[in-house]
This record gives structure tokens, sequence and C-alpha cells, in this order.
């Protein structure tokens, strides 16, 4: 049965466990993998009505939504629970750099073809993946501290307000973060290329959000009354590097 959510100060006794917060965290972790493995490093384009062709990053399209999942986790489970699964998705990512290297380097049976379509699809450099990992902790860490902080500012009114404005910070830096470390001064990518990526993927993320702010309602709305918590950063430590087991004060 659903409970009236009940409004939580960091510090004052949240609870131990939550139903569903463990499959918040699983979405979370595969969207950041799959975006990262499938549309990352390729740049697409649309043709605007003047005629000119608008570069981005095909990742985009569904990378935005581990930010609104991040939304999420901070609006109903607060900022110390957002920021372990925050290192969760960090870990794996690095494990998946780690796999997708010994793998890569593997010798391929006799007569197998597929090693150099292989190489193309998993062999970031470890300048894409060291720009993918710093990109996404910093922007995530952005994200979730705005809008928590945000939240206790708010009285935890206008939730839209929150997710857009943590977004454009969060965005914004793992945008002008990533590429640039990952691309600039490579053949294929001039720099006014580059530029015209970085602003794409700010803006259609930031839109995304926008669009998606009626879903993000009620899924918060929905976490909030089935675990029967509202929970308000007065509290906390937000260093990123105290990873502690609660959602209190850390």
């Amino acid at each position: 049965m659903d409970q009236h959510p009940t409004r939580i100060e960091t510090g004052s006794g949240a609870p131990a466990a939550f139903r569903y917060y463990d499959l918040v965290m699983a979405a979370f972790v595969a969207i950041l993998l799959l975006s990262n493995i499938i549309g990352a490093a390729k740049p697409s384009y649309v043709t605007l009505p003047n005629g000119v062709e608008w570069s981005f990053g095909a990742g985009v399209l569904f990378f935005p939504i581990s930010y609104i999942i991040g939304d999420v986790l901070t609006e109903v489970y607060g900022y110390a629970r957002a920021r372990r699964v925050i290192w969760t998705g960090f870990a794996a990512l690095a494990f998946m750099a780690f796999m997708a290297w010994v793998v890569v380097a593997l010798p391929p049976a006799k007569g197998w073809p597929g090693q150099p379509a292989y190489e193309m699809v998993f062999g970031n450099s470890w300048r894409i993946v060291l720009a993918s990992m710093t990109a996404f902790w910093a922007g995530e860490f952005a994200n979730s501290f705005v809008l928590a902080k945000m939240k206790v500012w708010t009285g935890g009114r206008m939730l839209w307000a929150r997710t857009i404005g943590s977004t454009i910070v969060g965005q914004g830096l793992d945008s002008v973060i990533f590429y640039p470390l990952a691309f600039y001064g490579l053949a294929g990518w001039p720099p006014e290329q580059l530029v015209e990526v970085v602003i794409s993927q700010w803006l259609i993320k930031t839109a995304w959000e926008a669009l998606l702010t009626p879903v993000t309602y009620m899924v918060v709305n929905t976490l909030k009354r089935r675990e029967g918590i509202d929970i308000y950063d007065t509290g906390t430590d937000f260093s990123p590097f105290h990873v502690s087991k609660g959602t209190g004060g850390d």
C-alpha cells in the first residue's frame, strides 16, 4: 500500500532500506553503459531549415535519460544515496573500459574476419575512456548537488526548475569536458565541429530534460508515495568522496 510521503531531514533517521532503490540504480547503470558503448563516439547531424548541417553526438539521444534518473534518485532518496549510485556507475564504466581493452587485445582466432570492426566499435583509446569517466563524474555530481541544494532552498517546490536547472549545470559540464578531452586535435574533428557538438549536446540534453518533465513528476511522485519518504539534504556532507551507507547526514 502506498504511504503518504513523510518529510525527512538528513541526519534524522531515514529508513535504511527502500523498495525500489536497487531497481532505479540498475536502470541508471544500464543506460549509462549502453549509451557509452553504442553512441558516444559517433557524430551525426541534422539539416537545419537554412540547409546547414548541424552536428551532434549520437549518444545524446539516450544518455540524458541517465541524468533524469539521477534527478529522480536525488529528489526521492537524497544526495547520499545518489552519490553511491554515481560511484557505482563510475566503477561500472571503469570495468567496461578494462574489459573492452582486454577483449580487443586478445588475438583473434585464425580466419575470423571481425577483428577490425571489433576494434572500431570497442577499441576506444584511453583518451576517450578518461574523457568519458571524467565528464560523467563531474557532471553527475554537479547535477545532484545543484538539485539537492535547490530542493532545500525552494522548500521542495518547483520540481521542474530544480531538474532543468541542475541539468543545465551538470550536462553543460559533461559536454564541455568530454568532447574537447576526447577528440580535440584528432582527424575528423575540426574545432568548429567540436564546438557545434558541444553546444548541440548541451542544448539537446537540456531540451530532453524539459520535454520529459511530466514523466519525471510522475516517477518522483509515485516513488515518494510508495517509499513513504521525502528527503531534504539539510545536514548532508556533500563531498563526493564521502560514500556512506545511509541516506542521512553521513
